[in-house]
């Protein structure tokens, strides 16, 4: 019986039955249509013996399996992949349930194919995290069904797997990937043009468009009768340290996930970016008080370092205490450093309460300053109004907006480096200012 404990009716025998019913109901008064109830009533019989021998005969058996990185990167697509395998000697009909964790709220992970004997197929289908931490896949139900279809049979494959969601490895790569092939100005990072030559020469190479003309090598020109430039090297060994509030206003979510996850990702790519360009990468993380701290360097673990470290970080609703971010810094950050504050301001005067300790950290580092444009915001601004209530609110949308503006101008006012970026384009943006300070020699 256990055999059975797998099987299933499907709908096309329920209304057989039903067909079957209503005809034994008329053959009550036409005996004609009795004979012809009994005859169905036989083939029905038969179909479903024959049915059991197609999905129970011997060797019958499917073979599912799942393929995914062993790590997802949150916030973006991940690939999974689900190879099915049919170990039937004739075409059958599937419907395959991938039990993913119940963090994605997804219901709808199914997929339907047809498989022929001893045919492989792959299911592909992408999956976008929005949180880090343990995620539990669970089993690949295949429920199958023959021609005949009076049946399924229900195979429960093992794939139980857990995987971890570290911050965005994918972004990390996209960047990585862009610099080294020279391709960034295609994807938005700007090329900003140095200032002066105090740097280092390092070597001569072939123009390419975007270089500044006043590298030109005449000699070399001349000896390879093709325009040769000048390479000069940026300033090394920089200190790069991402601050990362992981206050209450942090915690606002745009397009499922926070800002600090935003936050997070961005930290990664920028601090790969800076050890690319032999500067040293740290992390420090705040709240109410001092939270974390990974040292600046540039060892050659330091990226899995960070990676780490950027994972196990929590989210918390308390307030941020920029006092004891300031004190922490001057204890712990001898050197000058540039320092990229991720945090969150809604207003001119939640900024006003902490601007004290950003001009204090502005007289010993380069500080810059990151918070987030509210987008939901900036599309009921454009949108219009249609009534009353409409008017207002985009009254209020625009005050807010004018807010942030009014944030940028006073922190540079006083000297502090400022980005107003929409989450999404955080990591592009951070890697833009990143390029132009070290073009204008400021770290």
């Amino acid at each position: 019986m256990k055999y059975f404990q797998s099987l299933f009716l499907r709908s096309r025998l329920f209304i057989s039955a039903g067909i079957l019913v209503l005809l034994f109901l008329v053959g009550y008064m036409l005996p004609v249509i009795f004979i012809a109830a009994q005859s169905f009533f036989l083939l029905i019989c038969a179909l479903i013996i024959y049915d059991l021998f197609l999905l129970y005969g011997p060797n019958r058996k499917i073979k599912a399996t799942r393929l995914c990185a062993a790590r997802l990167s949150n916030g973006d697509e991940n690939l999974v992949q689900i190879v099915l395998e049919c170990g039937y000697p004739l075409k059958v009909f599937v419907n395959l349930i991938d039990e993913i964790p119940p963090q994605f709220q997804r219901r709808n992970v199914n997929f339907k194919a047809v498989l022929r004997p001893g045919e492989t197929k792959t299911i592909e289908y992408h999956l976008r995290p929005v949180t880090r931490g343990v995620y539990d896949f669970g089993l690949l139900r295949v429920y199958l069904h023959t021609s005949v279809g009076l049946l399924k049979r229900r195979f429960n494959c093992d794939a139980h797997k857990q995987v971890e969601v570290f911050p965005s490895y994918l972004q990390l790569k996209k960047y990585e990937l862009m610099a080294i092939s020279n391709n960034l100005v295609e994807h938005g990072i700007k090329k900003v043009r140095k200032i002066g030559h105090n740097i280092e020469f390092e070597h001569i190479k072939e123009y390419i468009k975007g270089d500044d003309f006043r590298t030109v090598n005449w000699k070399a020109t001349a000896r390879k009768n093709e325009l040769m430039v000048n390479l000069y090297q940026d300033e090394k060994s920089q200190n790069v340290y991402c601050l990362i509030d992981k206050g209450r206003m942090m915690q606002m979510p745009f397009d499922g996930m926070s800002l600090l996850d935003y936050a997070i990702n961005s930290s990664l790519v920028i601090s790969n970016i800076a050890l690319r360009k032999e500067d040293k990468a740290g992390i420090m993380t705040f709240e109410k008080g001092f939270d974390g701290f990974l040292p600046a360097s540039r060892r050659r673990n330091q990226m899995h370092l960070i990676l780490n470290f950027l994972y196990n970080q929590s989210t918390t609703f308390g307030e941020t205490d920029f006092s004891n971010l300031y004190i922490r810094l001057r204890h712990s950050v001898k050197k000058r450093s540039l320092l990229l504050l991720f945090t969150n301001f809604e207003s001119i005067h939640s900024l006003d309460r902490q601007l004290q300790y950003f001009k204090k950290l502005a007289q010993s580092h380069l500080l810059v300053v990151i918070f987030f444009e509210n987008t939901e915001l900036e599309e009921m601004i454009h949108n219009d109004a249609k009534d009353t209530l409409g008017i207002y609110q985009k009254v209020i949308a625009e005050q807010f907006a004018f807010e942030k503006r009014q944030i940028v101008l006073t922190l540079r006012k006083h000297g502090i480096q400022a980005i107003l970026t929409k989450p999404k384009e955080m990591s592009v943006n951070l890697i833009n200012k990143y390029i132009e300070l070290k073009a204008r020699q400021l770290i």
